[in-house]
């Protein structure tokens, strides 16, 4: 009974590991057509999500560092490589969001206009797939092994999941209305998601509980 249920623990935590590593491929890969789509059609809101998408990255390699160390039995309590990369990932969510935000008032003064957002609604659509099953079947596996740090960051996908909502809402309201401001607005509202995404990285580093919705518990 006890060799079994170590076997089940062993294999829920590799299934953690795969999907962290799924998260941090899926972002590579959607930040670079984001950032390659949004400078090629002047879109404000998909360039700004693909930034954000990468600096997802870092804090995807700490995370699957941490399921790795919990699935040989070590405390919940984040390592220093962790920890570095939370704080690495916070300044770089505040450096993506100041920029943004920046970026999105100048472009509503100046009536910038993007030359299209099909791509937009594509990535949008493909992350919303993408990050709900994700955050399913991390919060799946986080109950299973009661492990408040997966739970944790589990829930702060949801994060990820808005952003996309933001995108797609900006993105298609420009493709069926021709209105400029919206592209802007949109990457006025993924700096504002950033700025949220930036100060959790720093709470998860110090050791507090996230803001993110649904209750994240300790990280």
């Amino acid at each position: 009974m006890f060799c079994n249920k170590m076997l089940k623990l062993q294999q829920l935590y590799r299934t953690a590991a795969v999907l962290a590593l799924i998260t941090i491929f899926y972002n590579c890969a959607e930040g670079a057509v984001s950032i390659w789509f949004g400078a090629e059609d002047q879109t404000l809101s998909l360039f700004g999500f693909g930034l954000d998408s990468l600096v997802e990255v870092i804090s995807g390699i700490g995370i699957w560092h941490m399921v790795r160390r919990l699935g040989q039995g070590e405390l919940e309590d984040r390592d220093p490589f962790e920890r570095r990369a939370l704080r690495i990932t916070g300044g770089a969510f505040y450096l993506l969001a100041a920029g943004m935000l920046a970026t999105g008032v100048v472009s509503l003064v100046q009536g910038h206009r993007p030359e299209t957002t099909r791509w937009g609604i594509i990535v949008s659509v493909l992350s919303i797939v993408s990050m709900q099953l994700l955050l399913h079947y991390k919060v799946k596996v986080g109950t299973a092994l009661n492990s408040s740090a997966i739970l944790a960051d589990a829930a702060c996908t949801r994060t990820c999941l808005q952003l996309s909502v933001v995108l797609l809402v900006a993105s298609a309201g420009y493709a069926l209305t021709g209105i400029a401001y919206l592209d802007a607005l949109g990457s006025v509202g993924i700096a504002v998601l950033s700025l949220r995404e930036g100060r959790e990285a720093f709470q998860k580093a110090r050791g507090l509980a996230c803001s993110c919705a649904g209750g994240c518990g300790k990280a």
